[in-house]
């Protein structure tokens, strides 16, 4: 299993951007040095938060890291013209010498589709339309395409990507709908960081099931994305994450759209928090009961002082990585 790192790119508003973000670089240095497979940033636009923006930040991550994979967890694609985010990814590609993988969503806060004049459902129309488009301009085809965006005839990229086809298009998903939207499409699923596993083996259960039928393979990327804590015990790490995230998640709250959460029924059963002896245990039993194949954790929330990030950055490098980075035997 690999185990990868989001980097909360977002400030306090009173605070300053600038240092916020050499804050940020440190940790994906941190990360890169500790042996995480990728950095992943967000994307939303009229945050509460000073929110910084991923394409540009993803190409300052680029030229300060040299093996780490960069990508996004997710950007809000159905908000942005296709055409622009096909050569905005291909540049990134290229910039950080085939090391980006692109999660997608279509968002949730009605706010920003309407900053933006996507009608509420032409976001999930958007979003099923973008993929192949990459998909086949990556590919060096050249397409005849329109849509509520825009149209082009005879598009194709001169620019492009390092990696053959373009780089790995995951689909960031929470309900069944959008789960099924992804098989359809033939995307990885990038699991939230919300379910616990009875929900993500039911889940995952219909996403594969989805793929048969479409006659994908199902032997693919199996991503997903947690809050995370290692302390010296379970209750240890509780109480250094918990305040965290209840501020965290009140601010989500805040936000339009956004829905509440039990904060200690999350950390108990969606959460990576406990002991390093616990942590593993239950990345195992992701890996051979879920099929799951990398886990992008969050250990930064905002409020919280860069060094609790880089003192977790570090104990997840020596503590957890070395000993999930062997394939688990999966039992039947």
């Amino acid at each position: 299993m690999r185990i990868s790192c989001f980097l909360s790119a977002q400030f306090d508003p009173s605070a300053s951007a600038a240092d916020g973000i050499d804050d940020v670089l440190a940790q994906a240095a941190a990360a890169e040095a500790a042996g995480f497979h990728a950095v992943y940033l967000g994307h939303h636009y009229l945050a509460k938060s000073a929110f910084v923006q991923p394409v540009p930040l993803a190409g300052y991550l680029a030229s300060a890291t040299t093996r780490v994979r960069i990508g996004f967890g997710v950007l809000l694609a159905p908000l942005l013209n296709p055409i622009a985010l096909a050569e905005d990814l291909a540049s990134l590609d290229v910039l950080s010498r085939g090391r980006l993988t692109v999660g997608l969503g279509a968002g949730y806060r009605k706010r920003e589709t309407a900053a933006f004049g996507v009608a509420w459902d032409d976001r999930l129309r958007r979003l099923s339309d973008y993929v192949p488009l990459l998909r086949a301009l990556w590919s060096g085809a050249t397409v005849d395409a329109h849509g509520s965006w825009g149209e082009v005839p005879g598009a194709s990229l001169a620019l492009r990507p390092v990696q053959p086809g373009g780089p790995p298009l995951w689909i960031g998903a929470f309900a069944e709908a959008a789960v099924r939207r992804a098989a359809r499409l033939d995307a990885p699923w990038l699991i939230g960081p919300k379910g616990d596993d009875t929900e993500l083996a039911r889940l995952l259960g219909v996403y594969r099931d989805v793929l048969a039928e479409h006659g994908h393979s199902l032997d693919r990327e199996y991503p997903m994305s947690r809050e995370a804590c290692v302390g010296d015990t379970y209750a240890t790490a509780v109480a250094a994450v918990r305040p965290h995230l209840q501020r965290q998640y009140a601010g989500y709250k805040s936000w339009d759209d956004a829905q509440a959460i039990d904060v200690d029924r999350y950390l108990a059963e969606d959460c990576l928090v406990g002991s390093a002896d616990e942590i593993v245990a239950k990345l195992r039993r992701w890996e051979t009961e879920l099929g799951i194949t990398e886990v992008s954790l969050r250990h930064q929330f905002v409020g919280a002082g860069q060094d609790e990030a880089m003192e977790q950055l570090a104990r997840f490098g020596a503590e957890i990585i070395p000993r999930v980075a062997t394939p688990a035997e999966v039992t039947t």
